[in-house]
């Protein structure tokens, strides 16, 4: 083994780790979460991480279907998020916090 790759294996595997723990602490957001918009973030951010994860799992394993399955998971992961974010639009009424006459007076 080069020093080369034992450095990007010891990178790797602290990557990993690191991105372990940012998850653990966006699920305790995700059940914590006092209101629905703070709940879709943390659902956004946990579907970034576990792209992240799947990327530097690409990285240690001698493979290439993890970053395969990280492009296909980011394709999934923004229309979920497209479709929390219209939901929760549609469960307060259609009301946002600027009127639509603001919008449109430009």
């Amino acid at each position: 083994m080069t020093p080369e790759t034992a450095f990007i294996a010891i990178c790797g595997r602290i990557s990993v780790a690191l991105l372990s723990a940012a998850l653990a602490l966006v699920l305790w957001r995700l059940a914590r979460g006092p209101t629905a918009a703070d709940r879709v973030i943390a659902m956004d951010l946990m579907s970034v991480l576990v792209i992240a994860f799947l990327v530097a799992a690409s990285i240690i394993a001698p493979g290439t279907i993890y970053m395969d399955v990280a492009i296909a998971y980011a394709c999934i992961a923004f229309l979920g998020a497209v479709a929390l974010a219209r939901f929760i639009f549609r469960a307060a009424g259609g009301q946002s916090d600027r009127c639509e006459a603001e919008v449109f007076d430009d």
